[in-house]
Parts: C-alpha cells; sequence; structure tokens
C-alpha cells in the first residue's frame, strides 16, 4: 500500500525491517522458551545504533535521530513485530512518552539529569497516574494524590497503581492535585519523584494478564510525605492536564503502530502455517471462509495505518487531534486484537502454544483496549465532539410518524 510516506520514512522504514529480520527476529526465536534478560536488550541496543534505527523521535542533542512523529511511523510499525522490537529501537512505553514529555517541556536541567540517560537506556521511568478507587481511574477528574508546597519542596500523599515499569523505575512523572479549590483539569501538576526517595513505597507488582518474553511490571506505589525539590515540576504548574495531553497524543498512536505491526506480523505467521498445513483434502489456505476473514483483516489493517496516519499528520502541524487520535486508539486496538485472535485460530494448536509468538502477542494486546485510555473513554470523546457539531435545525427534516 502506498501510505505517501517522505524518502525519510521509509528509508528509516526500510533500516527498521532489516534489522528486525536479521537480528530481532532470530533473537526472538532463541528466547521463545523463556524471558530476554537485561543483558540481551542491552546487546540488541548497541546494534539498532549500528543500522541506525535507535530512538528515532528524540533529538539528536539528547541522544536520537530528530526525525517528526509522521515519519517515525513505519519504523514503530516494524518495531512491533517482536516484543523485543520496540525496547531495541528504544522506542519503547513507558520511556518513549515520558522522553517525549520530557523533551517537550523539561527545563535544561530535567533533560540533563532524566532525559539523557533515558535516551541511553541507563535508567527507566513510569508515569503515575491511575488510582485505585476512589481515586482517578477512567475519570481523571477523580484524582486524589496531592502535592503541597512547604519549604521550597513539593510534599506528595497519595496511592497509585498500574504504573508500568514502576518496580523497576527510577524515576516516576506522578500527577498530583496541586491546587485543591481549583477544578482537577485546572489544579494538576506532573512532578518528577526519584524513586529512591524517602516516603516512596513500591507496595507490589500487581499479577496481570501478559506475555513472558519480555519481563513487564505494573506497580500499586504509596507516597506518604515525599519530599522533592520545587524545581522538580514538570510544565508548569496547574498544567498537568495539558502536559498530560501533549504526551498522550503521540503515545497513543506509537502504540497502535506497534500493535499494527504485530498484527501484521501475525498474520504472516498464520499465513505461513495455513500454507503448510493441509486437512480435508488442501491446504487451510484454500479454504474460503479462512480467506475472507485473512482478507477481512487485512482491510481493517489498511484501514487502521491510514487513520494513524492522518492523525499524526494534524499533530505535527500543531493541531491538538483530540477525535482522530481517539478514532485511531480504539479502532486499531479492537483491529488488532480481533487479527491476532484470527491468527490463533488459523494456526490451531501451534497458534496456543509457546512455539510460535502468537501467544505472548494476544496475552499483549488485550490490554491495549484499556491503557491509554479506554475503548469507552475515546468513544465518549468522539461522540461528545460529534453531537456538539449537530445542528438543532436538522431536526426539521427528520420525519414523524404518528402511530
Amino acid at each position: 500500500m502506498d501510505y505517501d510516506d517522505s524518502a525519510t520514512a521509509q528509508e528509516l522504514r526500510d533500516r527498521a525491517r532489516e534489522f528486525m529480520d536479521e537480528v530481532v527476529l532470530p533473537k526472538e526465536r532463541a528466547n521463545a522458551a523463556g524471558s530476554v534478560s537485561q543483558e540481551t536488550i542491552d546487546e540488541l541496543r548497541e546494534q539498532a545504533r549500528e543500522y541506525d534505527v535507535y530512538a528515532p523521535q528524540i533529538s539528536e542533542e539528547h541522544g536520537g535521530m530528530g526525525i517528526a512523529l509522521r515519519d517515525v511511523l513505519p519504523l514503530f510499525e516494524e518495531a512491533g513485530r517482536s516484543l523485543l522490537g520496540a525496547p531495541a529501537m528504544r522506542v519503547d512505553a513507558p520511556d518513549e512518552g515520558n522522553m517525549h514529555t520530557l523533551e517537550l517541556v523539561g527545563t535544561a536541567a530535567q533533560k540533563e539529569e532524566w532525559l539523557d540517560p533515558l535516551v541511553a537506556g541507563e535508567i527507566r521511568s513510569g508515569f503515575a497516574m491511575t488510582e485505585p478507587a476512589p481515586g482517578g481511574g477512567s475519570d481523571p477528574k477523580m484524582l486524589r494524590t496531592t502535592a503541597e508546597k512547604e519549604d521550597g519542596e513539593w510534599v506528595i500523599d497519595g496511592h497509585k497503581w498500574w504504573t508500568t515499569q514502576g518496580s523497576a523505575a527510577d524515576v516516576l512523572l506522578v500527577m498530583a492535585r496541586t491546587d485543591e479549590e481549583a477544578h482537577p483539569y485546572a489544579g494538576c501538576s506532573i512532578i518528577l519523584v526519584p524513586t529512591d526517595a524517602e516516603g516512596v513505597e513500591i507496595v507490589r507488582d500487581i499479577p496481570h494478564l501478559g506475555q513472558d518474553l519480555m519481563p513487564e511490571s505494573h506497580a500499586e506505589i504509596r507516597f506518604d510525605g515525599v519530599c522533592v525539590p520545587e524545581e522538580n515540576l514538570l510544565g508548569e504548574e496547574n498544567e498537568g492536564f495539558t502536559v498530560a495531553q501533549q504526551r498522550l497524543g503521540p503515545a497513543r498512536l506509537t502504540h497502535c503502530m506497534r500493535f499494527s505491526g504485530m498484527a501484521d506480523r501475525a498474520l504472516d505467521v498464520a499465513k505461513a502455517y495455513m500454507n503448510e498445513r493441509e486437512a480435508f483434502g488442501s491446504s487451510l489456505a484454500d479454504k474460503q471462509a479462512q480467506r475472507f476473514a485473512i482478507a477481512e483483516a487485512e482491510t481493517r489493517l489498511h484501514a487502521a495505518r491510514t487513520m494513524v496516519r492522518d492523525a499524526a499528520t494534524k499533530l505535527d502541524a500543531g493541531d491538538e487531534a483530540r477525535v482522530e487520535v481517539s478514532m485511531s486508539k480504539v479502532f486499531a486496538a479492537n483491529v488488532a486484537q480481533e487479527t491476532i485472535d484470527l491468527a490463533i485460530q488459523c494456526c490451531g494448536g501451534a497458534g496456543i502454544s509457546r512455539d510460535l509468538p502468537l501467544a505472548d502477542f494476544y496475552d499483549a494486546v488485550r490490554a491495549f483496549r484499556i491503557v491509554d485510555g479506554a475503548d469507552e473513554v475515546h468513544k465518549r470523546t468522539i461522540a461528545r465532539a460529534v453531537f456538539e457539531d449537530t445542528d438543532s435545525a436538522e431536526i426539521e427534516a427528520v420525519p414523524r410518524f404518528d402511530g
């Protein structure tokens, strides 16, 4: 398909595909029976630098390649073809989104202390926003964690969970109420909190549905009188939701492309299996029902890729593109899940084994319909925009029927 990608985007995609085929996929197959170590990820990152595909979304000043979001999308899709691809190319969540945020609104000192080592892969980070009930979940206005200024410091108290990579993180981007009198959207801030600060308690890693190949954790964390300097404020005071929106828009699109790549790889695996496997007198690839199902999946993946590119183009142009991002996120998440489910079904017993990557893909993709905004949240955003545009005069054209 021709997606009107620039020459830069196409060249980057080709290098990423070569890196995936020659380095990452063989490493994935060699580790199919178990988890991959951090040492292996570090080795892959060194090789990504050799292929010139390392941290393309970050400016050269901070250790990346300085490529615009729209041009880096095809690389994200290539990275998604294996669970090892994104961490190898340093386009992995949550660090990718946190690096973007630090680069966007961080001070020079914050970038030196946190961004540069994050890009280099020397430290890790977490984004601590979601809270257990009755705190903020899908409705962030319910946020209860607070941060108050005292003697040149922020004093933070609160309870978070589902902080991805939180137990392994060196620094957390913590969303907290900094003006109790204001509406939450106008009274919250993001504060950088080192995990070794006194009062930070990593309660546990939450047991969860997820893949086995790449170790992943989602932490429950308590903040009990945690003190950090005032200069750890990230962005403007009381503008935390504005900053979070700037983070989440691009992060949602990069998620979409990574999972599109995963779904595309799942189809490749399924098609290869179907060509080889015979049943009832012919190969599975000759069965019309499965051929039609594969055709439908290919069509929907094409639509997802197109939607994401449209949204990214608007973001690069300075548009908030909230509706386009929400449409992309909810559509791509469902298409990826359905496609990977289809691939497993096409492969039968082999599909649910760990001999193929499909079982790990299936475990990983289900969370995509919840992380970075559940389906329902994005549909609410889309519906609100649709109904705000409704012209009440149009109801005059609606026929009325009296029974």
